[in-house]
């Protein structure tokens, strides 16, 4: 087997993990509070990515002064990040409380198509191919998520989520060319977390209760979403094109609707899983590269570049057109 084909399964892998997250927090909405999860959720992610980090600066050679500069370096692009993460993460856990997992999925997933369109107020061309998967993404969220009276709130709650979800990947991509990508996650982790702990007792009735009965999702989301997750993205992404990434990471959407099938005995009704399908293919094409996009993943391939992991969520990196 093929390095790159190595690279690709791990991708595969860390996108099954971070879809059937959605699975996970359907579960702990169903015993905790949204900001609650979120803080046990966060904390237990910053504490995953520790041995990774570890273990990379020890590969590095980095010694202590090196370490501690690193971390100063991340404190205030971790502040502003992990403020979009905190903000992001909410409207999604209190939509799903809402929805399913499998709408919640597919919703969040438009990020992909929303962030080279917003990608332009930072000067960004937006490529063709991206109308495309807009033309193709809208119509489809509204087959999949209108009532006959109105988006459903869980819905709607998702999709201003992933708004924000796009505006926290473009943060992340000016940063994370510059910073220790792993320390900047960990920084956005904690700030999310702390956040979420003062959210829990001005927004829930009963913060930080019934945490017995969600410590599966919770762990899932927490450690095997962020810490198992991260890493084969890390890896995978070390001998893998960033487009294909980008596209094999967009499955995430799939794995989270079967999941929510699997699992929770979701089911689509026919239109549902045609407004699905339309989304998918949106954020698919979204994903092809333009020709500048080929010729700078041919030219980092030859100098050995490896392209950086964008914290999750959400998965991929930013596209510049």
């Amino acid at each position: 087997m093929s390095a790159r084909t190595r690279s690709h399964l791990l991708l595969l892998a860390c996108a099954a993990i971070w879809g059937l997250a959605f699975v996970a927090q359907r579960l702990g909405a169903e015993a905790v509070g949204a900001s609650t999860f979120i803080a046990a959720r966060n904390y237990l992610g910053a504490a995953a990515l520790l041995p990774l980090l570890w273990f990379l600066d020890r590969r590095e050679g980095r010694d202590a002064a090196a370490r501690r500069e690193a971390w100063r370096a991340v404190v205030v692009p971790g502040l502003v990040i992990g403020a979009l993460l905190f903000a992001g993460s909410e409207l999604q856990q209190v939509g799903i409380e809402h929805t399913t997992a499998g709408n919640a999925a597919f919703v969040t997933g438009l990020y992909m198509v929303m962030v080279p369109l917003a990608g332009r107020l930072f000067g960004h061309r937006t490529p063709p191919v991206t109308w495309l998967g807009i033309a193709l993404a809208v119509p489809g969220l509204f087959l999949l998520t209108w009532t006959g009276s109105g988006i459903g709130l869980g819905d709607l709650l998702c999709l201003i989520g992933a708004g924000v979800w796009t505006f926290h990947i473009l943060a992340v991509g000016r940063a994370a060319s510059a910073l220790d990508p792993i320390r900047l996650s960990v920084a956005q982790f904690v700030v999310a977390a702390v956040l979420a702990t003062g959210a829990a007792p001005l927004f829930e009735e009963r913060p930080f209760v019934g945490m017995e009965h969600a410590l599966g999702a919770i762990a899932f989301a927490g450690l095997v979403s962020t810490g198992v997750g991260y890493t084969l993205q890390v890896v995978g992404m070390r001998h893998a094109r960033a487009s294909v990434a980008a596209m094999i990471m967009a499955l995430e959407a799939v794995f989270g609707a079967l999941g929510g099938a699997l699992f929770l005995g979701e089911r689509l009704s026919a239109r549902g899983l045609l407004g699905a399908a339309l989304m998918m293919a949106g954020i698919l094409v979204a994903q092809v590269p333009s020709r500048a996009e080929r010729a700078r993943e041919r030219a980092a391939e030859l100098a050995g570049q490896v392209p950086p992991p964008v914290p999750e969520p959400p998965s991929t990196a930013l596209r510049e057109g």
